[in-house]
This record gives structure tokens, sequence and C-alpha cells, in this order.
């Protein structure tokens, strides 16, 4: 886990790290959010709607933008404030997604910076993009 303070990032500090979508997680994710919809929980359903099968929630998809901050940009001080997700096209069970972020603002008196990030699919795909704004809790406890 990276621990990056303020003083630490420039503009174009960049991550990336990659993710498999199991059924597992999948299942997971519908338990932790109560969404049901028949389009991410069955496969007859999906495939009337015109998809090869159930499609991953966008919002499980878009939780990777929280891995990124929280574990690689900028880490364990990260203050997550807002995420601006854009999805463009639908994830399966079975793809291999890459996260990547790259730093494009840093404001060191707020202590906070801009992240443009991108998920692709294992086909180069673009299925999802943000703009992340993360503070950095740079106190005594955090460091």
């Amino acid at each position: 886990m990276k621990q990056y303070r303020i003083d630490d990032i420039d503009v174009g500090l960049k991550h990336q790290f990659s993710a498999d979508i199991t059924e597992e997680k999948l299942n997971a994710f519908t338990l932790v959010s109560g969404d049901v919809n028949p389009l991410h929980t069955n496969a007859e359903h999906a495939k009337r709607r015109g998809h090869p099968d159930v499609v991953v929630y966008g919002m499980m998809t878009a939780s990777l933008y929280s891995t990124l901050v929280g574990v690689y940009l900028p880490g364990e001080n990260a203050l997550l404030q807002d995420i601006q997700t854009r999805f463009s096209r639908p994830v399966f069970v079975g793809d291999v997604l890459t996260v990547e972020g790259e730093v494009v603002d840093v404001h060191t008196l707020l202590k906070r910076i801009e992240i443009k990030a991108v998920i692709r699919n294992q086909h180069g795909q673009v299925v999802s993009k943000a703009r992340i704004h993360s503070g950095i809790d740079e106190s005594e406890s955090s460091a």
C-alpha cells in the first residue's frame, strides 16, 4: 500500500492494477448492495435484453476507483472526496479489468489531488472513465 504525502505527488504520477471479475465477487456485491435487478442476477433476463450473460453492476466496476485511491494513489493517507464516473461498455464475469489513474492536478495548500482514471477490459476496451478528487490526511496518526 502506498503512503504518499502531498509533497510526494506531482502531476503525471501514475498507477495501475488489474482485477479479475468473478462470480463470487458479483454475488458478494449483490449481497452488500441489495440490488437484485434481474439484469445482474438472472442470465435469461440479461440474454433477453441482448447481453451474453448477467451484466456486472456499474457500481461494482466503479468500486475499483476506491481501490485506486485507497491503496495506490495516494494510498493510506487518502480522503476520497468525490468521483464523477461514466460507464461506456458492460462488464461480465470472467473479464479482467485494468484500472489506470494519473494525477492531473495537485492543490498543495488544500492537500488535494485530482486524478483522471480509466478502466479497460482484457480487450483494451474502455468500460469506464472517472475524475476523482482525493484529500491527503497528513495528521500525526496517519504518518
